[in-house]
């Protein structure tokens, strides 16, 4: 049986947190799931997408992180318990968003991590931001992808506050895919790009400034050894990845 745990409405839309015995689930929309959290191991991601996301830690061990989009908060929870010493900031436009990640969503409360309540489209904006190892773009509300993270110059700010060896991780659509402006914008500031595509039709992104150089078996032999720890097959991302345009 799912109860429902809250229920809201801002300026943006609803906001219902569900729960089905094992999980907690965050939802903008009706028939709509925006996060996942298996209350037992709040760190173990639930979606294939997010999970495809942690494949950059194939190729960077970051020490300092921004995430564009705060959800139920299960990318910062997964990298805060899988990265001892990490920081994390995290935007959100929404403040009842991060008010229901915190008390339903056991998102963790620490020294390390940042919550800015702020439209991550003007968060960029600030000249003074300490750049980071990687950038997650998660920008989705009730109707979809909010667009402007498909927007060159969102891609143009989001490179400009990467370390010279920093990777940006993207949470797209299929029908991204065949976005040519996209392509050309990522391709403007990114030499490294590769692409997930997953069954439930997510396409995610994962773009370094610089080229990484591993070799397949190498890259697997990571991916095994990170999926004890992280509690899912990293190997399945790594098996779907293909750089872009192929």
């Amino acid at each position: 049986m799912i109860q429902t745990l809250h229920h809201s409405d801002d300026e943006f839309g609803s906001i219902t947190v569900l729960d089905d015995g094992e999980c907690r689930i965050l939802a903008f929309a009706p028939n709509d799931e925006q996060s996942r959290c298996l209350k037992a191991a709040p760190h173990i991601l639930q979606y294939e997408y997010t999970q495809a996301m942690l494949l950059v830690l194939l190729f960077c061990q970051p020490k300092r992180v921004l995430i564009l989009g705060l959800g139920g908060g299960s990318l910062v929870t997964a990298l805060h318990r899988h990265i001892p010493g990490i920081h994390i900031t995290a935007v959100e436009l929404r403040a009842t968003v991060i008010d229901v990640a915190q008390r339903f969503f056991q998102m963790p409360r620490s020294k390390r991590l940042q919550i800015v309540q702020q439209d991550a489209d003007d968060f960029l904006n600030n000249a003074e931001l300490r750049k980071v190892d990687v950038v997650f773009a998660d920008l989705y509300h009730g109707d979809g992808i909010d667009h402007v993270q498909l927007r060159a110059d969102f891609i143009a700010r989001c490179a400009a506050n990467l370390k010279e060896d920093g990777w940006l991780v993207m949470n797209c659509w299929t029908e991204q895919r065949e976005d040519p402006l996209l392509r050309d914008a990522l391709r403007a500031h990114f030499t490294d790009i590769r692409t997930v595509l997953t069954a439930s039709r997510n396409w995610v992104i994962i773009a370094g400034k610089a080229p990484d150089l591993q070799t397949t078996r190498a890259l697997k032999d990571t991916a095994e050894h990170l999926s004890a720890s992280l509690g899912f097959p990293l190997i399945r991302a790594l098996m779907r990845s293909r750089a872009l345009g192929e």
